[in-house]
């Protein structure tokens, strides 16, 4: 296996529809309009020399390195900025030109360490690159290898004039090194849009500059690495390669992380990663990346990871370490016994979003052809559950409409319940360059979020009351229609009109008006009344939603009332609009797509339907189930009914992430066998009787589907530590229990998926690796995949619109929980943290902590930094305060990303009518003063403490 080289053409690719020709060294070149020569050079094969110059940025035409001659034009203009002209004869290697070059690299080379030898860029340095293509063999200037950031003051050396910044854990920045190109500042503005690098200083004491002088820690840098990967020099570097060395391998993978799925070159040095590259030629990140998938990989490797099986008979017992062969023997003679016992549907198990789309549709293949019932469910559960329902009711299709590239179309963009900057990092990115030229942003969020807070941009912000997603959304309908903004050519063209009538009807009434709604929603109707004209009338108008829509009581009805101001403002089936649920797993969507609902099969088709399940039964030679099976929730409550009591969760926390941790503690306990299948003793695991290690991303083959409907390529490229990759291990499993299922390789299992549900048809693995990835359909109709769905209809028919009466929570505040509790993410941790909490991530997230306003803290005696007692009706938990005006008076915030906090003992059972989705965002709470641990929170340590022992291994006598 070789290092993938991307080639970098210097400038951003023209999206020109028009052709232009050009004569560049004799030979004819033609490219779309618009084109740099210096990209209408590469891609005829010639490399003009570069240092300011790539492609992941706008040319800037500063280092003077690729100058050319163009006939009858005076002068020698960089080809960087130069558009390609019809009928230009251009040279890019005279005498004059090398003459000139080869000046500029010495005074590059005169202010630049010469210790090439052992710098960290030692083979991937573009200074040291251009140096050897100009021809650069004598430096006149200076004296050899001084450098003005080391100078001699006094004959002294004084190094200490600007030392190397070290505060970031992942990367170093030398400016001994820097050239100052720019091309990390512009990176940063263009590419991330956090604006955190400038230059300072002039002349020979310009410098590279976190902020205002701050060391990159204490900056706003956000650690995405776009600094990194844009510097032609040892400047910036990442600290594994100054630790490894340079990578002499790579493979192509896609971040196991967030919804996005950025592609990733996995660089390595045998088996050990080097640095995670994003790939140029990943259609979900177009090599950006964050903080957490460029560097947070480092999980894979920690000592914490359990990588050998483990039984016990009691959770009261110590662990004990067995061999795969004893662990499936002991896993399977429990289920079984208590299918004897109990019945058969008495055990089921829990599919994961962290996993491919092969190893959950094993899992689900193992419960509804081995358990022999159809007791399967997912994370999706608590998170995106009310999309397929919301979804497939009003479009016919449980998924998001377009791809990423849509959003450099849109020209309004409204986000619903979802943060991008901090949980979609990258895609917030790209979102943020299309608003700075000039789209508009619409943000409805009980906070101030990052997206209303970013440069260089305005956002209209309706910051309503949690809880108030139907009634916001219903007020935006009724400006729209009581305005005449309706686009009734569309709705009369693709929708049911009569449907339509009443729905109209129904959002005109008085009671729906942005006025009326005000004194439930907190929002500004004059500012509503704008956000509905923005929306109906200012072009492409596209919306973004996530979690702070699907996880209330009334998820699948805010859903709904997104998919309705799409379809009557016509905002579907083209690029730049859409309904754009933000995933927030790396496999939520494939996770849903490979059947992992109680009631559906792969492909969302429902399992009673004969002809669908006769289908599976012939690949599977089993007779199924046609009966749906247990939600979660459901399981939870027969399992302390004592009906339920065996269960296999696979990739899944649902001790921290389910709601009502109290409720969930009191389930597991009741089992008689939990099968914890994961990388480390998570907080389930303290209830579980086996535990089967679990494979990260990098060891294994598969695929993820992102929220983009994208399926990508998940590539091995380290032998699993634990032995066994997860497909290996279920279906290992499966076996122990009578089930077999033969598969040699994970390919062979998508061929299977893809025979029995058809909008997988035409998806392979050979033709990801021809095509690098396929958005879903992909079948004989759209052979290439469908970026764009709905574009010549609905996939149901007629689009269908659905009457949204706002109905408030039963979860109130009054005089004992006045208060509202909403939840969310942070950028640098993920989900419950058992990855990025093993990482240097926890730097900028070492806690969770409770955000409120300064009214509500100056009533309750709390200062910043203060510890506090949060109480809900559910339960009650300790965590430090943090004063912020980014929460509405009587709103309170955090996040969830660490068990000694244990957010959802906080949470409530409440749940959304149609799917049973937790409403995470909505909890009445009391804050007041507290000293430490709740009581809770201190049984709940000691428990986990007693649980997590591990007997020491006896050696057996010679």
């Amino acid at each position: 296996m070789s290092l993938i080289h991307e080639t970098d053409f210097g400038t951003p690719r023209s999206k020109s529809e028009n052709m232009v020709t050009l004569t560049i060294d004799g030979q004819s070149v033609t490219v779309p309009e618009g084109t740099s020569i210096m990209r209408a050079a590469m891609e005829a094969g010639t490399q003009i020399p570069k240092l300011c110059a790539t492609d992941m940025v706008d040319a800037f035409g500063s280092c003077r390195l690729c100058l050319v001659e163009i006939e009858g034009r005076a002068g020698t203009p960089a080809s960087c900025t130069t558009p390609a002209m019809p009928g230009l004869v251009v040279h890019t290697q005279t005498d004059r030109l090398k003459k000139l070059r080869k000046g500029v690299m010495e005074l590059y080379i005169s202010d630049h360490p010469l210790d090439c030898l052992t710098c960290a860029a030692n083979g991937d340095c573009e200074l040291q690159d251009m140096a050897g293509a100009v021809g650069l063999r004598d430096v006149r200037y200076g004296y050899e290898g001084e450098n003005h950031v080391f100078a001699k003051r006094n004959g002294e050396a004084n190094a200490a004039w600007m030392p190397k910044d070290e505060s970031n854990p992942y990367f170093t920045y030398d400016p001994s090194k820097c050239i100052v190109c720019s091309r990390c500042v512009r990176a940063c503005e263009e590419v991330q849009g956090t604006f955190a690098l400038t230059i300072s200083g002039r002349g020979f004491d310009s410098r590279v500059s976190p902020g205002m002088s701050e060391s990159f820690l204490g900056s706003e840098c956000v650690s995405c690495g776009a600094c990194v990967q844009a510097c032609p020099t040892a400047t910036l570097t990442e600290k594994s390669v100054i630790e490894i060395g340079q990578p002499e391998h790579s493979a192509v993978t896609t971040c196991a992380y967030c919804g996005v799925g950025c592609s990733f070159k996995a660089e390595m040095r045998g088996e050990e990663i080097v640095r995670m590259m994003p790939y140029k030629d990943g259609k979900a990140n177009r090599g950006h990346s964050c903080v957490k998938g460029r560097f947070a990989y480092g999980y894979a490797t920690h000592k914490e990871r359990i990588l050998k099986p483990m039984i016990r008979e009691s959770i009261n017992d110590p662990w004990r370490e067995v061999s795969w062969d004893e662990a499936f023997g002991f896993a399977a003679a429990k289920f079984k016994g208590i299918q004897q016992k109990y019945g058969r549907d008495s055990v089921g198990g829990i599919t994961s979003s962290r996993c491919t789309n092969e190893e959950t549709y094993l899992v689900q293949k193992l419960i509804r052809a081995g358990f022999g019932n159809n007791n399967v469910d997912t994370c999706a559960r608590v998170c995106h559950s009310p999309t397929g329902y919301g979804l497939a009711t009003t479009f016919g299709t449980s998924a998001g409409t377009q791809d990423f590239d849509s959003v450099e179309d849109s020209d309004v963009m409204v986000v619903i319940g979802a943060n991008p900057a901090a949980a979609h990092p990258v895609f917030a990115s790209r979102m943020k360059k299309r608003l700075r030229q000039g789209a508009k942003l619409i943000v409805i969020d009980p906070r101030r979020t990052e997206m209303v807070e970013s440069p260089h941009m305005n956002a209209l912000h309706l910051p309503l009351l949690p809880g108030t997603n139907v009634a916001v959304l219903t007020a935006l309908a009724h400006v729209i229609v009581t305005e005449g903004l309706v686009n009734e050519a569309f709705v009369r063209e693709r929708c049911d009109w009569d449907e339509f009538q009443d729905w109209a009807e129904f959002v005109s009434l008085p009671k729906h008006s942005p006025e009326a709604t005000a004194i439930m929603t907190g929002v500004n109707p004059k500012d509503l009344r704008e956000a509905a004209r923005i929306y109906a009338t200012g072009g492409n108008g596209a919306i973004y939603y996530g979690l702070g829509v699907t996880e209330h009581s009334q998820g699948s009805t805010t859903v709904i009332a997104i998919a309705n101001l799409a379809m009557a403002t016509g905002n579907i089936g083209r690029p730049g609009v859409g309904v754009n649920p933000l995933r927030g797993q790396n496999n939520v969507q494939g996770s849903c797509d490979m059947g992992s609902f109680p009631h559906e099969l792969p492909g969302y088709r429902h399992i009673s339907g004969d002809a669908v399940r006769e289908l599976f039964e012939g690949a599977w030679k089993v007779k199924l189930n046609a009966e749906p099976g247990l939600r979660i929730p459901n399981m939870f409550d027969a399992a302390i009914e004592g009906t339920f009591m065996g269960l296999y969760v696979q990739g899944e926390d649902i001790l921290q992430s389910d709601p009502n941790t109290s409720h969930v503690v009191q389930a597991l306990s009741s089992m008689e066998c939990v099968i914890v299948h994961d990388l480390f003793l998570n907080e389930t695991a303290n209830y579980a009787h086996v535990f089967l290690p679990g494979s990260t991303f990098l060891e294994k083959d598969g695929t993820f589907t992102n929220a983009e409907r994208r399926i990508q390529r998940v590539r091995k490229v380290m032998t699993p530590r634990n032995g066994m990759a997860d497909w290996e291990v279920t279906i290992a499993l499966a076996k122990a229990m009578g089930f077999e299922m033969k598969y040699n390789h994970p390919s062979e299992i998508m061929d299977e998926i893809a025979a029995l549900t058809p909008t997988f048809t035409g998806v392979s693995y050979a033709k990801l690796d021809e095509l690098g990835s396929v958005q879903w359909p992909c079948n004989e109709k759209a052979p290439e995949g469908t970026p764009v769905m709905h574009m010549d209809g609905f996939v149901r028919g007629k689009g269908k619109f659905v009457l949204t009466e706002y109905i408030a929570t039963d979860e109130r505040t009054g005089p004992r929980f006045p208060l509202l509790l909403t939840t969310g993410r942070i950028l640098s941790q993920y989900n419950v943290g058992a990855q990025t909490r093993r990482t240097e991530n926890v730097v900028w997230h070492s806690e969770d902590r409770l955000e409120m306003h300064p009214h509500d803290a100056e009533q309750r005696g709390v200062r910043d930094g203060d510890w506090v007692r949060l109480a809900s009706r559910a339960g009650e938990t300790t965590l430090r305060a943090l004063i912020t005006d980014r929460v509405a008076p009587g709103v309170v915030y955090t996040t969830f990303h660490h068990p000694d906090t244990q957010a959802n003992v906080i949470t409530t059972e409440f749940s959304d009518w149609a799917t049973n989705c937790p409403e995470y965002k909505v909890t009445a709470v009391q804050i007041s003063p507290s000293n430490g641990p709740s009581d809770w929170q201190k049984s709940y340590d000691e428990q986990a403490r007693h649980s997590r022992r591990i007997a020491p291994v006896v050696e057996a006598a010679e």
